[in-house]
C-alpha cells in the first residue's frame, strides 16, 4: 500500500475529503484523518495505552466519537489521541492516523475492538510523518490515504485536489524553501559549497526528522539509514544536514501554535 495524503486549512474540508473518498468508494480501513487542537483536558483524562484494561475500547470509542462528531458524519471506526511534542493535543481518525500517532497515542474503537493493532499499515513512508505533524504544528488537518495500488492513489489525489488539498510534496517543497537560505548561510560559513551540495545536505536534514532517527546521531542512527548508499549518508555534507536537522527538530518539538 502507499499512503496519498492531503494538507487543509479547515477541518471541515478536510473531513468533507474524507466523506468523498468514502462516496467513491474507499473504506474505512483506508481513510485516516488528523485534527490538531484536540481538548487537552479530553486528552489527559484518558488512559493510557499501557494501562488500559479490557473493555475499555468501547468507553474510550464513546468519547472519541463524542469529540469528533464522528469525524463529521462518516464512521471511521477508530480513533486516536496524543499530545504530541510541539504541535499540542491532536485527535485523530482512522487506523493510519492512530499509527500516526506513534505509541504515545490512544488506539480505541468501539466497534472495532482489537482491529487497530491486528491491521499493519504498511505505505505509511517514516520521511513524510514529520510532515504531517509541520501541517498540524500550522492549524492544518491532514488526510491520508492507503491506497492498494497506483490506480487507486492517482483517484485519491485527484478528490484530494479538487478540494484545494496542498500535497505533502508541495508542503515539503515550501517547508525547505523557508529553511533554505539560513541553512545556505550556515553552510557556506563553514567553508562549503552549498549550490553543489545542497541536495546531500538537505538529505541529511530530513533524515534526522524521521521518527526512527529522533534525538540520534548518524552513527546511532546508522541502521536507520542502510537503505541510503553510503557514498550518501557518509559524506560531511549529509552528516552536517543531519546535525542540524536534529538540532531543528529538538528545537521545534518545544514550539507549539
Amino acid at each position: 500500500m502507499r499512503a496519498v495524503a492531503g494538507v487543509f486549512k479547515s477541518r471541515e474540508t478536510a473531513r468533507k475529503a474524507a466523506g468523498d473518498l468514502f462516496g467513491t468508494g474507499f473504506t474505512r480501513y483506508q481513510v485516516s484523518v488528523l485534527f490538531p487542537g484536540a481538548g487537552e483536558e479530553q486528552i489527559r483524562s484518558l488512559p493510557s495505552s499501557e494501562a488500559e484494561q479490557p473493555g475499555m475500547g468501547a468507553a474510550i470509542g464513546g468519547v472519541l466519537g463524542a469529540a469528533m462528531g464522528a469525524a463529521g458524519g462518516f464512521e471511521l471506526g477508530v480513533g486516536a489521541t496524543a499530545l504530541i511534542p510541539g504541535v499540542g493535543p491532536v485527535l485523530a481518525a482512522g487506523i493510519a492516523g492512530a499509527a500516526i500517532l506513534g505509541t504515545g497515542g490512544l488506539i480505541a474503537g468501539a466497534e472495532w475492538g482489537g482491529a487497530a493493532e491486528e491491521k499493519s499499515t504498511p505505505g505509511l513512508p517514516s520521511d513524510e510523518i514529520f510532515f504531517y505533524e509541520d501541517a498540524l504544528r500550522q492549524g492544518r488537518s491532514v488526510v491520508v490515504l492507503l491506497a492498494h495500488d497506483e490506480r487507486e492513489a492517482h483517484r485519491a489525489r485527484e478528490i484530494l485536489a479538487r478540494l484545494g488539498a496542498e500535497s505533502i510534496d508541495a508542503a515539503r517543497e515550501a517547508w525547505w524553501i523557508g529553511l533554505r537560505d539560513a541553512e545556505a548561510e550556515h553552510y557556506r560559513a563553514l567553508g562549503h559549497d552549498f549550490q553543489q551540495d545542497q541536495e546531500v545536505y538537505r538529505a541529511g536534514f530530513e533524515a534526522a526528522l524521521r521518527r526512527e532517527c529522533q534525538g540520534k546521531t548518524v552513527e546511532e542512527a546508522a541502521d536507520c539509514l542502510k537503505w541510503w548508499h553510503p557514498d550518501i549518508w557518509d559524506t560531511d555534507a549529509f552528516r552536517r544536514g543531519f546535525q542540524r536537522g536534529r538540532l531543528y527538530r529538538e528545537t521545534h518539538a518545544h514550539t507549539c501554535v
